[in-house]
């Protein structure tokens, strides 16, 4: 998203009438594939991001359950957003592999809620940082998880 920080820009737009969908719009500007699914951002801070996805026609799989695949791509939305905003504006993250688990059918709208899956790690060093993305229904069944390996390292110049 530019020069600013994710998290400022966030900030900055949250509150506004249309702030969040204009923040939502802006990512996917950023990272094309995820307007795939039209994400609405819920809420978002350092540990934390909540991303919702309406059930429509785009997103359904040939049974009319949300797809398996958008699941994943809101998950990795979802936990990259929230690794973005959580580590030192001095690194830099990439996906490194990511785990799932179909827990049962997605038969209505569905929301990602991503945290770390354990504290903060020494951000000294470059390793993994794993991030847990729990994927629940309208009834707050959970219908998808996801762990995702994110690779955390200092940027090219700031070590």
């Amino acid at each position: 998203m530019g020069k600013r920080r994710t998290i400022d820009i966030w900030t900055s737009l949250a509150s506004m009438p249309g702030g969040k969908w204009l923040f939502g719009v802006l990512l996917c500007l950023k990272a094309p594939y995820f307007s795939s699914v039209s994400p609405r951002f819920l809420q978002l801070r350092p540990g934390y991001c909540e991303v919702a996805v309406r059930k429509r026609r785009k997103v359904l799989n040939h049974i009319g359950t949300v797809h398996a695949i958008a699941m994943c791509n809101m998950a990795e939305l979802a936990g990259g957003t929230m690794t973005e905003v959580t580590i030192p504006p001095t690194h830099r993250w990439i996906p490194k592999g990511m785990t799932v688990e179909y827990l049962k059918k997605a038969t209505t709208s569905v929301v990602a809620i991503a945290r770390p899956v354990e504290g903060t790690p020494d951000w000294g060093r470059a390793g993994n940082y794993d991030v847990e993305v729990v994927v629940t229904d309208t009834h707050g069944e959970r219908v998808f998880r996801a762990i995702i390996s994110m690779w955390v390292s200092p940027k090219k110049g700031s070590a």
